[in-house]
Order: C-alpha cells, then structure tokens, then sequence
C-alpha cells in the first residue's frame, strides 16, 4: 500500500493546524474569554441579575473570591506532572533502554516494525501514558536504526507515528487521569466543584471505584479491540518498501543507567554525599519502602480505590528500582520535568473555566441539553464526540475532565446512565483526538527528529478506525 495519499492527508491537516490552531496556552486563554462572555450573556438563569451583577459574580468564580476558582486544581496538577515524571524516568532507565534495544532486532521489515512499535508503546500506556510516550518513542528510533544498518526499506515517519499510538490507548489504562479521580468522593473533590458532588455523590467513602470504570466489561472490551486494532491498522498503512532514510541527528538514547558510567572519585571532602547519590544501597531501600506502602494500601482499601497518588507512589517505586541510583534517577526525572511546563500553566486556566461554568449554571445548562437530544444508549456516545472535539482545544486529559467532568455526571444522573460509563466515554473521546492534536507529541518529535506533519496522516487513520469501533462499543454495550 503506498503511504503518498497518507503523506498529503498529513500535509493538509498539518497545514490546517497551522493556520489555524494557536499554541494551547492562548487556547486556553481565548477558551477562558469565551467561557467568560456566555456565563455573562446567558448565564444565571432563573436569578434577577443585571449584566454588571453577572459580570462580577463570573470574575468573582474565577479569580477564587468565593472559592477556590482558578487555583482549585493545583493539587492535581501536580498528581499529573508525576504521571508524566515517574512515567518518562522509568523510560528512561538502564534496564528499560536495553531491553527496548533488543527488541528492535525483532523487526523483519518496515511493517512488522511498525506493528510491533505500536504494540509495545499502547501496552507500555496501558501502564503509564508517560511511560508508554517515551518508550514508543525510543523504540521507533531503535527499530529504525536497526532496519538501516540492515539495508531493509521502510518509512521512518510510520514507525514515529505507530510510537504515538499509545496516546490512543492511555485513558484506559492505570495512568487515566478522569476515572482514577473519582473512586472515592475526597479524591474526586480535587476535580468536580462541591455542588456536583453533594448533589450525586455520598458524603464520603468510595464512589466511582475502578469496577465501574477501567475493570468494567465496557473499558476492557474497547481498550481490549484497541490493542488489536491500533497495531493492525498501523501495519496497513506501512507502506512494503520506503527509504529506509533516518533523520539527520537522531539523538544517541539518554536511557543508558548513567550511574553504570560513572567514575568513582574515591574517599575526600564529599565522599559521603557523592556515595549517597550513586550507590544502589538508598534508591532501593526507598523503591523497596514505596512499594511496601502500595501494597499496604491495596491490602487496607482494595484495589478498586487506587487514584492516582497510589499509581505515581508505584511508578516511582518501579524507576527508582531500575535506575539503582538516586542521582541516576534524578537526572532522568529532570529530563522529564521539561514536558510539565503546559500543565503548570494551563490548569489554573481550566479551573477559572469550570469554576465560571458551575457558578453561571452553564454546567447544568449543557447537561439539560443533553439530554434533551439524547437516551440512555445514546447519551454516552454523544459524551464521547463532543470530548472528541473539546481536546482539540483542551489537549490534558485532566484539564478536560475537569472542564466536563460536572456536566457527565449531571448528564448521566438525570439520564439514568451509570456513572462509570459517563466517565469512560469522556475518557475515550480525550485520547482519540489526541492523533490529531500535537500538543503531547513534543517528546516523541525531540526522540524521533521527525515533524508533526509528517505523522498526523498516519495518526488520523488510526484515529477514525478507533473512533468507529469505540463508539460502536459505547453504543452496543
């Protein structure tokens, strides 16, 4: 199958994004404007206010006068930066980097590569979706080194694009940020305003737990098919033969243990702390300790109530372990760092966007809306389209769940749909634009030295396949 109409469909989508998508922040900035003026305009329904009283009740919702407002979400965005911190170090971490390298002689050709990159990296995002970027990344480079010093044909920008995939995948595995915040009513305090959940969850305990959301017949069902249908749809499109050409200056992996590579300085001033930093002996101890209190969490609480501070603890756990040293450890968690700029400074946006939208009543506004138009069948795959097309401008999953999360839960309560689907098909409709949406793919195009446009046709397919089959499944189940 020739890639050339695959290559002009990411030529023009890429060329549309480029006119026509400014970056996330000014998004989120222009998205804050607009949330703003409809709260102002058709706001506070059934409340006798003028237009300067609304006026002061959105600002006063979104600067946090009388509430938390824009700065409720700072504890879960720091829950998401690790997400993406332990998830990339581990990645990066000795064992890891050569365990990828192995596997990228495995590679017959260019297709079976492809596959296999995409196999790898949505298993890996089942796990972590920080783990799974950077591992898909990693080892489409792997595979297409291997390929070349082979002298077999391929085509680069397919195996960077089947890397990608794992962001196709994530929300439902263990790192999916919306359904790992609602299973029990504290954790779901730092994402859903106090109204929503005093009006549909009890007062405290477990609420949505995850037999309801990632172990239910539904989730493992679609990301079951996903597994199967994201490898097979990237093995078609990988065109028999290609250039076989990589990218001038594909970086050397920074996953090599580097504490392996280090010299011992020997005894002096400083030996003690430079003994801290590179034996083995502390970053054990406290991996070994941080998976102790895992397991005594799951063993007191149950598994069904792990949220995402059990996963971070887990995932740090794990690094630490493979990386051996602390300093080992803290160099690639510094490298991963850089990725959490845009979460740092868009999740204030986000929560002065729902803090505006529950004040208005814009929240049960839209969910009466919804269901007006829609049924208990329907109602969740409408949830999923229009999380489709709201990640186009809110590309964090988090961020997004916390825009619409209020609006699902109000949805589905008047509906009668059950919780857990509401919140699985917001969660499936962020991850599948993510193939059109470059915001999370920086990472992937620093590893792999290819551009956005050249992926985004592959990743377009993969995301229309998808699309079909999860809302089949929504509908169906």
């Amino acid at each position: 199958m020739s890639g050339g109409w695959i290559r002009a469909i990411g030529a023009w989508i890429s060329g549309v994004f480029r006119r026509c998508a400014p970056d996330p922040f000014v998004l989120a900035l222009l998205l804050t404007l607009l949330t703003g003026a409809i709260a102002i305009g058709v706001g506070y329904p059934g409340r006798e206010l003028g237009v300067g009283e609304r006026a002061t009740a959105t600002m006063r919702a979104w600067g946090g006068l009388d509430g938390p407002g824009m700065w409720s979400l700072l504890a879960f965005s720091m829950q998401m930066c690790l997400v993406m911190v332990t998830g990339h170090a581990l990645a990066e971490s000795g064992p890891v980097a050569r365990l990828l390298r192995r596997m990228s002689g495995v590679a017959r050709d260019g297709r079976s590569g492809a596959a296999m990159v995409a196999c790898v990296a949505c298993l890996a995002g089942i796990v972590n979706w920080g783990l799974g970027l950077i591992v898909g990344a990693i080892l489409a480079r792997e595979v297409g080194r291997a390929l070349a010093s082979r002298g077999v044909g391929f085509s680069y920008p397919v195996l960077a694009a089947a890397g990608y995939t794992t962001m196709m995948v994530w929300h439902g595995g263990m790192s999916g940020s919306a359904p790992l915040s609602v299973v029990t009513v504290e954790k779901a305090g730092a994402t859903l305003p106090r109204e929503v959940l005093a009006a549909h969850a009890p007062a405290s305990g477990a609420w949505i737990g995850l037999d309801q959301t990632l172990g239910s017949t539904l989730n493992l069902i679609v990301t079951g098919g996903l597994l199967v249908i994201v490898p097979l749809t990237v093995w078609l499109l990988a065109p028999r033969t290609g250039s076989g050409e990589l990218p001038r200056g594909v970086r050397v992996c920074a996953g090599e243990n580097e504490s392996e590579r280090e010299e011992d300085e020997g005894c002096g001033a400083g030996a003690i702390p430079r003994w801290l930093e590179r034996s083995r002996v502390p970053g054990w101890v406290l991996g070994l300790l941080a998976m102790g209190m895992v397991g005594m969490y799951v063993s007191e609480r149950g598994w069904r109530t792990v949220g995402l501070n059990e996963i971070n603890l887990a995932m740090f756990a794990v690094g630490l372990l493979c990386h051996g040293s602390m300093g080992a450890y803290a160099r690639a968690a510094e490298d991963a760092a850089r990725g959490c700029v845009g979460v740092i400074i868009q999740f204030p946006l986000y929560a002065g966007i729902m803090s505006m939208m529950q004040e208005s009543g814009l929240v049960r506004m839209i969910a009466e809306g919804m269901v007006s138009v829609a049924d208990e069948r329907s109602l969740p795959v409408l949830g999923f389209l229009s999380a489709a097309l709201v990640n186009l401008f809110v590309p964090s999953g988090g961020g997004q769940w916390a825009v619409q999360g209020p609006i699902a839960i109000e949805s589905a309560s008047a509906m009668g749909t059950p919780l857990g689907e509401a919140v699985m098909a917001i969660a499936y409709g962020d991850q599948l634009t993510n193939m059109l949406q470059p915001f999370w793919a920086l990472p992937l195009l620093a590893i792999t030295r290819v551009r956005a446009r050249e992926i985004v046709g592959y990743t377009a397919c993969v995301m229309a396949v998808g699309g079909v089959w999860i809302a089949a499944m929504l509908y169906i189940l």
